[in-house]
């Protein structure tokens, strides 16, 4: 048994033997990390326990109780609640509890003086059981006892799910309630009698040994009609009506009946036939039971013994169990996965009030830092991203880490871990990108994990590729006729590669003609490359003015135009279709512009990033010279205008996705980092198929590795889209880009205008977040859609949207936790699709959040 008095101190006589039981109890607190204790008002009369002590959970969501248990073997828990004025309020509490990731049962103490005491048959599918309190509404979470008691395998057997305890009674006069030591499980046994009803008994003990162990004092008692004629009767209503029922009968003859006397009855739930003809036993006792769940009409459950035409007596019933049934369809993480990340919970001492219960799910209950891959409700979900930057952590990498298999990215910096980088990161195979930097790590890195790099590997660390520190590098003596004669051959090879290279540019020097672009100096942390090696190596072209008027016909198609300037159609050679963007004499970007975006473009390669073709930089004429992308821009498919189709739900999901991976790619793939600057719905360009490309860098910006993850610069960018904390502070960093995103996640969401004065809140963020105090998500979706989305990837992308235009960087995700939540998202719609679910916007959850309007930033 697992009996636990919460609240009750270690140093409070743990444990202890209740007296009513004579059961040991002992303090919870070995078994929960958060909480705090209260004690309940002494005046108040005493319960059936003499409980003193409870625990109370002002501080988070979920608050989670870890069991040892064995897996498969069948427990009843026992959950009880006894409010008791504990804090002085008189407000009694309501929430719920979970079985793991499972919703099991909604407490509420509302008029139950005596408290509230909640049961369920449960069988674990591992050797750990999380039971969770949960705040759903402004009153406290509390508890009083949590108890735990292993039953046999073979009874209390369901079709599926678990057994939640409706009714267990015993027919007698008396009001005497059961429970340990009286029944060795220790099931409370309540009384029940009728007037209808007559008692008889017996002083004998019956022989109980069928599975069940009823209790012997349920066994010397029976009910039967007190009109010996009439039917035996006995009605229950159901809390919920269309609740599936498990029933248990107990009967045991309790009279020594003449010989060729004999007690026959039929069986009828609700009117129909429940079982066949039965004729209790002396002293021995039958469980009739149910095999498959069983209904009752509206709610009305009705048990009816009717005696045989046979029959010298009427019939009898001793005891009667009624449970409901509780689907737990949400399997619990893989096991392996949730001991490896409790194991790295415990060497670096995380002990956070949000890594409590089950790692993954519930998906809104997900530990901060972690992403799993949890799209199916019967497959167990598996741990993706591990972020712990910024933790404090101190000493090695943790080696459990390996054993979180499936581990994509792993996020480690910020940190004072020392030590060696581990070589079992490099046989971690779904690893794609391992941040280790600003640490105290030493050594050299594992070629093993370099090898990987060259496979696609993004490996982020401190100092030198190869190594993290001077330690590495080890002294050896070496003979001096070794150093003389090594020194001597380096001479000669100096000497050798200085006359190659004289000769090599004497040769060059009179054909060489440096481009005007490579000769100016590079813009502010952008890294220093030749431009016309670059052009050599990526194949890329420089253009001239005429060569630009001939591929756009004249500048006879222009496709849109910008602060750039006009941007037109062009082919090269018939058969590569472009987009030539040329500087306008009025535009508001000039040549360091046009300079900085060559220059991030011939270094960065991303599907979706628009590609380059070639520049033309002649005589005062600026060109840029794109891949052509036929569907034009993100802004005007939200429009719906000029002829083009809505976009619907699941595609602007993917262009979401796309968009956010090109932004993902310049904040981690590039080195140094960089930032766009003015990502908006006008700078996303949608190819074939939709396919979503970022565009526009020419006032983008890099960051040195190694140094400060943010530069001051002037502000520029397009009102509305701008990160509020960088306009006041002047300081730029990749959140700066998250915050814009999210301004574009809400047109996308919304397709309102990001500023409109006609609007009561001018600003789409602020508009947004007073909508949401409305509680209306239909209200905010864009009506084009006319409500062909599913309501939980709406309102996760919605929330994810709020969060990344929160006024504060601090509070918004980083790019890769953006992608990852927008590819469940949209896993989420589509197999809500897939299974035929009902896509009716008006069924969406009630808003439990609430965003004060004051924070977010107004219209400039």
């Amino acid at each position: 048994f697992i009996s636990l008095d919460c609240g009750l101190a270690p140093s409070e006589a743990s444990p202890y033997i209740e007296p009513d039981t004579g059961l040991w109890f002992s303090s919870d607190s070995d078994f929960i990390q958060s909480g705090k204790i209260g004690k309940i008002d002494p005046s108040l009369p005493k319960t059936i326990k003499s409980y003193v002590t409870l625990r109370y959970f002002p501080d988070g969501i979920r608050n989670c109780y870890n069991l040892s248990v064995k897996q498969g073997t069948n427990y009843l828990m026992r959950f009880t609640a006894l409010y008791g004025n504990y804090d002085g309020l008189n407000i009694t509490p309501m929430f719920d509890l979970y079985v793991g990731p499972n919703f099991w049962v909604t407490i509420d103490l509302e008029n139950k003086i005596s408290g509230q005491s909640e049961e369920i048959i449960y069988i674990p599918r591992s050797n750990s059981l999380d039971l969770c309190l949960i705040k759903t509404g402004a009153t406290t979470p509390m508890v009083s006892s949590v108890e735990l008691r292993p039953l046999a395998n073979d009874i209390y057997i369901t079709e599926s799910g678990s057994l939640k305890s409706f009714k267990r009674y015993y027919l007698t006069s008396s009001d005497t309630i059961l429970s340990y030591p009286n029944d060795v499980k220790d099931r409370i046994w309540e009384t029940k009698f009728d007037p209808e009803w007559m008692q008889i008994s017996t002083a004998l003990e019956a022989n109980n040994s069928n599975g069940f162990l009823v209790p012997q004092n349920v066994l010397k008692t029976a009910a039967i009609p007190a009109n010996d004629t009439a039917p035996f009767n006995i009605t229950e209503e159901l809390d919920f009506p269309d609740d599936q029922i498990y029933l248990y009968l107990h009967f045991s003859e309790v009279q020594a009946l003449p010989i060729g006397d004999f007690r026959e009855f039929d069986i009828f739930w609700n009117g129909q036939q429940f079982d066949k003809t039965i004729r209790p036993e002396y002293l021995k006792t039958t469980t009739i039971k149910s095999t498959t769940p069983v209904t009752c009409k509206g709610g009305v459950c009705n048990l009816e013994l009717i005696r045989t035409t046979n029959s010298i007596l009427p019939p009898l019933l001793n005891a009667i169990e009624l449970y409901t049934v509780v689907k737990f369809p949400q399997v619990e993480t893989n096991e392996n996965d949730v001991v490896a990340i409790l194991k790295i919970k415990a060497q670096y001492g995380l002990n956070r009030i949000t890594w409590q219960g089950d790692p993954c799910v519930p998906q809104k209950f997900l530990w901060d830092g972690l992403n799993c891959n949890s799209t199916d409700t019967s497959t167990p979900p598996i741990i993706t991203y591990l972020n712990l930057s910024s933790n404090g952590l101190e000493g090695t990498i943790a080696a459990a880490i390996q054993n979180l298999t499936h581990l994509e990215k792993l996020d480690l910096s910020n940190n004072n871990l020392t030590g060696e980088v581990p070589e079992f990161l490099a046989n971690m195979k779904s690893l794609m990108l391992i941040n280790l930097s600003k640490n105290n790590l030493i050594g050299l890195i594992p070629q093993a994990l370099l090898d990987r790099e060259k496979e696609g590997l993004q490996l982020i660390v401190d100092g030198e590729h190869r190594c993290l520190s001077g330690s590495c590098v080890t002294e050896k003596k070496i003979p001096v006729k070794t150093v003389a004669f090594v020194s001597s051959a380096t001479v000669m090879v100096i000497i050798v590669l200085l006359v190659l290279i004289f000769a090599f540019k004497k040769k060059k020097s009179s054909s060489s003609k440096a481009l005007p672009l490579s000769s100016i100096k590079l813009g502010e942390n952008v890294t220093s490359t030749n431009i016309s090696e670059i052009s050599i190596e990526m194949k890329r072209r420089k253009f001239t003015y005429s060569e630009v008027m001939k591929i756009t016909k004249n500048l006879a198609r222009p496709l849109g135009e910008g602060g750039f300037g006009v941007v037109y159609h062009g082919d090269i050679n018939g058969s590569q279709q472009v987009a030539v963007k040329l500087l306008s004499q009025s535009s508001t970007q000039g040549y360091k512009e046009f300079k900085a975006e060559v220059e991030l473009l011939l270094r960065v390669h991303h599907i979706n990033l628009v590609s380059l073709v070639g520049y033309c930089d002649e005589r005062g004429h600026l060109a840029l010279i794109y891949e052509y992308m036929s569907n034009g821009d993100l802004k005007h498919h939200l429009s719906g205008k000029h002829d083009s189709s809505v976009l619907k739900w699941s595609t602007r999901l993917q262009i979401a996705i796309d968009a956010a991976l090109g932004l993902e790619y310049l904040h981690i793939g590039c080195r140094p980092p960089m930032v766009h600057r003015d990502v908006k719905s006008t700078n996303i360009l949608l190819g074939e198929g939709f396919t979503a490309k970022l565009a526009d860098f020419g006032l983008s910006r890099s960051f040195q590795l190694g140094g400060e993850y943010h530069v001051s610069t002037v502000v520029a960018g397009t009102p509305g889209y701008l990160d509020p904390e960088c306009y006041r502070t002047g300081r730029l960093a990749e959140l700066s880009d998250v915050y814009s995103f999210g301004v574009v996640l809400l047109e996308i969401i919304t397709n309102q205008d990001v500023v409109d004065q006609t609007r009561e809140k001018s600003h789409i963020a602020e508009w947004t977040a007073f909508m949401l105090n409305r509680g209306d998500i239909a209200g905010i979706m864009d009506p084009n859609l006319h409500g062909d989305y599913n309501s939980h990837s709406a309102w996760r992308v919605l929330e994810l949207a709020m969060l990344c235009a929160n006024p504060s960087s601090e509070k918004r995700p980083n790019m890769f936790q953006v992608v990852i939540e927008l590819k469940e998202c949209l896993t989420c719609e589509m197999s809500m699709k897939g299974n035929g679910q009902d896509m009716d916007s008006q069924s969406s959850p009630k808003v439990s959040i609430s965003y004060d309007t004051k924070d977010l930033p107004s219209a400039r």
